[in-house]
């Protein structure tokens, strides 16, 4: 019994000496954040340059699609057992540069499209003196709903014009 009640102290002062250190923790915190909730698929879906890397994607697959019937037109009409593996070989490694090439393409405009996101959230959260801009889908209640002034903020950013191969070949 006696054990029991030492016991028992010992806890009771361990939690009054956490809740204290709780309290004191929390009381460096500034009583007042600004909190902002965006929506980020309404913010991506509004994007021009989300938009026009999904019609470059969709021309993209098309061209390998009809890349790849060519080549399997053309593999087809051999008639020569060697020309035909030559063939398919000499495809192969043309679809493989085209898809790398794509695909380093859009990676790398994915990566433009996020940075410009993350700045219009930036600049709207210090134009607005906001402390925390949290995405709406995690955000259970509060917070002030900023995707309409980000949505039209990111529609806003064009996208980089495209290279015409006559001014490729000027340079």
């Amino acid at each position: 019994m006696n054990k029991s009640v030492k016991f028992l102290t010992v806890a009771a002062v361990a939690f009054g000496i956490g809740l204290g250190v709780n309290n004191f923790a929390m009381s460096e915190i500034p009583g007042s954040y600004r909190v902002a909730v965006v929506d980020v698929q309404q913010v991506v879906a509004a994007s021009s340059q989300v938009n026009e890397l999904r019609k470059e994607n969709q021309a993209m697959q098309a061209e390998i699609i009809s890349f790849v019937e060519k080549a399997r037109k053309d593999v087809a009409s051999a008639s020569d057992v060697d020309k035909k593996k030559s063939l398919e070989e000499k495809y192969s490694k043309e679809l493989n540069s085209k898809r790398e090439a794509f695909g380093a393409k859009y990676t790398s405009k994915m990566v433009d499209i996020q940075n410009n996101i993350l700045n219009a959230v930036t600049e709207n959260a210090k134009a607005n003196n906001y402390d925390i801009v949290i995405a709406k889908d995690v955000v259970l209640y509060g917070g002030e709903d900023i995707t309409d002034s980000l949505k039209s903020a990111v529609a806003a950013i064009k996208p980089a014009a495209k290279k015409t191969k006559s001014s490729s070949k000027k340079k």
